[in-house]
């Protein structure tokens, strides 16, 4: 992908996923979404965000790619389990850009160890719903200054 389509397709993503964002505000709304499940192409589309491999994809569903892409041809949602992480991540990601002002620095900041993680690596934490939470909130003290 050239870096003139790259913008253009970021921003195709913002605003796909600009009805997720007013969900996630929203810990019921955000439950109430998840247990309807959301298409499980959306698992790629956030694993393309992120940039992540197989493995991490893999990992952070607990299914292999292929079942996720059986489902996603077959038009079947996420498990509300699933859908749940999904939309967290969402989430995730549209509070990093909003932090670090641009993608590409809070991938790179997730993928480096935290001071406020204990040193752990933030992505290593994103296969599970309170690994996220716990990632949300150090982008809040980042966000608000508390790098302690």
């Amino acid at each position: 992908m050239t870096a003139a389509a790259r913008p253009s397709h970021q921003k195709s993503r913002s605003v796909k996923w600009a009805a997720w964002k007013l969900t996630s505000q929203d810990s019921f709304a955000l439950v109430m979404t998840a247990r309807k499940g959301i298409p499980a192409a959306t698992a790629f589309e956030v694993a393309e965000a992120y940039h992540w491999p197989a493995s991490q994809l893999e990992a952070v569903y607990d299914l292999s790619t292929k079942t996720l892409r059986s489902y996603s041809q077959e038009n079947k949602p996420l498990s509300a389990t699933a859908s749940e992480k999904t939309l967290k991540i969402i989430a995730l990601y549209q509070l990093g850009v909003e932090v670090f002002g641009e993608a590409a620095a809070f991938l790179r900041w997730l993928d480096k160890p935290a001071h406020g993680l204990d040193q752990e690596v933030p992505l290593r934490l994103l296969e599970t719903s309170g690994g996220i939470d716990l990632v949300e909130e150090e982008l809040t003290r980042i966000a608000y200054g508390d790098l302690s």
